[in-house]
């Protein structure tokens, strides 16, 4: 049976890749076979995801709000690793506290991170791909983009103001063979997360409830949805945001 998500021979690179969802991801396009380029700020964390991955790990610290780098960035990653096939967008900034204790500086930043920067790297790293007339961008976007969500003002407008970005660009540029695509995740568990969780058995069950197959998801979760869309088994796929949640979203 013909493998459908198969990355053999694509370099991906992942930023925010050292922990988390990135993490996951990361792994899982390095099992169907694909070279992956992930960043962080901090080599230690690097250095423990790259003894996790193996050799078709490559790492790089990159602050994604030093736009003025990223053309130098990606052209010392497509010389020294290959030419990047496929770009997922995963490093960000959250801000957690009421909206109306929500500075003008934090608002900003956030926005700048999640959004700015998030544009300039796609930037470098997308004319590259016209030019090859190839490539996958994947979004990392977030449920608080899709519903309501209390204390996280400045994030959540940043992660809705990603899904115009994605399907802009997917407008503009699917004719070139560059496909571009969000992932909005629903509530994945971590150490963090879950510790939270059992702190507060009020709101676990209510998150719970309206999640259809209730459970929490994983990393992996949205690593297997990612490596889908990486793929060429999503090749007439772009513009889209996909709901990896077990069915919060829907939920009732």
């Amino acid at each position: 049976m013909e493998k459908l998500v198969d990355l053999t021979e694509k370099v991906a690179l992942v930023t925010g890749g050292a922990a988390g969802i990135g993490l996951g991801i990361a792994k899982q396009f390095i099992k169907v076979g694909a070279k992956v380029v992930i960043t962080d700020l901090v080599q230690e964390k690097l250095d423990e995801a790259k003894e996790l991955l193996g050799d078709n790990c490559f790492t790089y610290i990159n602050d994604v709000t030093q736009k003025d780098l990223h053309e130098k960035f990606i052209l010392e990653v497509e010389k020294e690793v290959g030419a990047i096939d496929i770009l997922v967008n995963n490093a960000g900034r959250h801000c957690k506290k009421p909206s109306m204790e929500t500075t003008d500086e934090e608002f900003a930043a956030v926005i700048d991170t999640n959004v700015n920067s998030l544009f300039s790297l796609t930037r470098a790293a997308v004319k590259p791909m016209i030019e090859r007339g190839a490539g996958s961008v994947i979004n990392i976007s977030s449920m608080s983009a899709l519903f309501g969500l209390t204390q996280v003002v400045a994030y959540s407008s940043s992660k809705t103001a990603l899904l115009g970005m994605t399907r802009t660009l997917a407008s503009e540029y699917s004719g070139t063979g560059v496909r571009f695509n969000a992932i909005a995740p629903g509530f994945i568990e971590s150490k963090m997360f879950l510790d939270i969780m059992e702190k507060d058995p009020a709101r676990k069950a209510k998150i719970l409830d309206r999640t259809p197959s209730g459970r929490f998801g994983t990393p992996d979760d949205i690593a297997k949805a990612a490596a889908f869309l990486a793929s060429d088994a999503a090749d007439f796929i772009t513009g889209i945001c996909l709901p990896v949640d077990g069915g919060n979203s829907i939920g009732f």
